[in-house]
């Protein structure tokens, strides 16, 4: 039961980061759209230990790998300026 939890607790964590970028009341996806997006997919991480798809693990942890590769480019822009 607290894994199934804690998966739609991190669903919810990503795509209300992600309506609330798309709808406009994130400018950009800043540190709150990148927390979101790394704990969300965690947590369902946490939730397929538990009761494991190959499918969405693989996906879960490619949406980590891309908001961190994100992270670093975006650091590299910065420290460019």
């Amino acid at each position: 039961m607290i894994f199934d939890v804690l998966g739609v607790v991190g669903v919810l964590m990503v795509l209300c980061a992600y309506f609330l970028l798309v709808a406009e009341r994130m400018r950009e996806a800043g540190p709150v759209y990148i927390g979101a997006n790394i704990l969300g997919s965690s947590l369902i991480l946490v939730s397929l230990s538990h009761h494991f798809n190959l499918a969405a693990t693989v996906m879960q942890a490619a949406w980590i790998g891309i908001t961190l590769v994100g992270v670093l480019l975006r650091k590299r822009t910065n420290n460019k300026n």
